[in-house]
């Protein structure tokens, strides 16, 4: 994998740009991480207090709406974040940092190509990273690779430093970025390689006539590999946690022969999907995997079926990309599919369940997504989960705290019922969008932009708040 150097101590991170609670994780994990990493808090102990407030009033406004760019083909616009002074979004080529209240814009970074892919990751000092083309599509030429990753600084606007991953003098096309401890981390057919987040020092990058590559990473305060062995067509998945620093291998599981892919949900404690036997209906997730990050000792598989549950995952290339499911608690929580509300309602409804991640079994709580909604996790924050519940036709949607012990549902925000805002807001698909919530703001953008013909009008983003 790598030339073992020194290690060293990763420092906390959060998801997404939400700011980290003052208080330690605690039982409840890695508090305030959305996707969810979870300690060893095991299904008996106390949930750490989240840091979620409810409003003195829970209607929101629309603060701001960003226009979709005007493109001539789908481009990528993937990469959100939120911090303390900026709501950063990817637009075409660029990086834009707005005012989280009034919308206004506060820096621009500019880019030679479109962004390819970016963590939701960010560090306590609001540094992410991303992997972007070397220059803009042409007729000639479609796609230039997604050969470049760069750190960026949030609050301040800039991009740090920009590297690329060479095989031999060819540059290679990565298909994933995340950051695990201090270190930023790439992945791709062609193997892994990473860099420290402060100064852009390569800590490790693929080695020549190696059988084995690094497909992928997942981040968080532990940095675990995706790694894959053998022929194509005939390869075995290594999950691997490993040193941050110097790419060394703490721990492994070695998934079942047939799994060709696989998502992690969470690094600490140690989760993985997967979809065993293709039989995930295209949602790339059918069962659970609890790992024990020190030993890589399997301790629970967990059935989760398509037809009963609405988790997805893409783990082809986007090896954190899960969307209906986070942990917490040592508990996995998960979204149901959707089913038939109360007798004689033609409305849709779901639950969000948990599963102990030690016996595998559910809990028995439960949060009703209530008639006409669907229920969506979204992060946990502390103890609690945040979820998001996506409307009925004549409501708005909302945001929920769920007691990580009660269970009881606390709302935290409800969107406006009219028209216009609610064709706006139901344009962004749980399965896709990013949604990103704190302290009475929602924003909800899209990751692809397209040339839009559709009867109403789409956004780039969209942002709500409380009083």
């Amino acid at each position: 994998m790598a030339a073992h150097q020194g290690r060293g101590e990763a420092p906390h991170l959060r998801d997404g740009g939400h700011p980290a609670p003052s208080a330690g994780p605690g039982p409840g994990g890695e508090a305030g991480v959305p996707g969810a990493h979870g300690g060893p808090g095991g299904s008996g102990g106390t949930a750490a207090r989240g840091e979620e407030k409810v409003p003195s009033d829970t209607s929101a406004k629309v603060l701001f709406q960003l226009p979709l760019p005007k493109v001539d083909d789908t481009t990528t616009v993937s990469g959100s974040w939120l911090t303390d002074k900026v709501y950063a979004k990817s637009g075409v080529a660029e990086i834009v940092g707005y005012d989280p209240d009034k919308g206004t814009k506060l820096w621009t970074i500019k880019l030679p190509g479109p962004v390819c892919q970016a963590t939701r990751r960010v560090t306590p000092d609001d540094r992410t990273a991303i992997v972007f083309e070397p220059a803009m599509p042409t007729k000639d030429k479609r796609s230039h690779g997604c050969s470049q990753v760069a750190a960026l600084d949030l609050d301040a606007g800039k991009r740090l430093w920009t590297r690329t991953v060479k095989s031999g003098d060819e540059a290679i096309n990565l298909d994933n970025v995340t950051i695990g401890g201090s270190t930023v981390a790439v992945g791709s057919t062609s193997g892994g390689g990473a860099f420290d987040l402060a100064g852009g020092r390569a800590l490790w990058t693929p080695k020549p006539g190696d059988t084995c590559y690094d497909a992928g990473y997942a981040g968080g305060d532990k940095l675990v590999a995706m790694r894959k062995c053998g022929d194509y067509g005939n390869q075995q998945l290594h999950i691997q946690n490993i040193d941050p620093k110097s790419g060394k291998v703490l721990s492994e599981y070695k998934m079942a022969a047939g799994v060709e892919y696989a998502s992690v949900v969470s690094t600490n404690p140690l989760v993985v999907a997967a979809d065993v036997g293709d039989s995930a209906k295209g949602r790339g997730i059918s069962d659970i995997f609890s790992i024990d990050n020190k030993t890589g000792a399997l301790r629970n598989r967990i059935s989760v079926p398509a037809d009963r549950y609405a988790a997805k995952c893409d783990g082809i290339t986007r090896i954190e990309g899960c969307s209906g499911l986070v942990v917490g608690n040592d508990r996995a929580y998960i979204a149901t599919a959707e089913h038939d509300g109360s007798k004689g309602s033609f409305r849709d409804t779901n639950e969000v369940v948990a599963f102990d991640l030690g016996s595998g079994k559910q809990t028995g709580q439960r949060a009703d997504a209530g008639e006409g909604y669907t229920i969506t996790p979204l992060r946990m924050d502390g103890g609690n989960i945040i979820a998001y519940k996506e409307p009925p036709y004549d409501k708005g949607g909302q945001i929920v705290s769920i007691d990580g012990a009660s269970f009881k549902e606390t709302k935290l925000l409800e969107n406006p019922s009219d028209q216009a805002v609610h064709d706006a807001e139901s344009s962004f698909s749980t399965d896709y969008a990013e949604i990103l919530y704190h302290d009475g703001h929602l924003f909800m953008s899209q990751v692809y932009a397209s040339d839009w013909s559709g009867s109403s009008e789409r956004y780039l983003a969209i942002a709500f708040g409380t009083a």
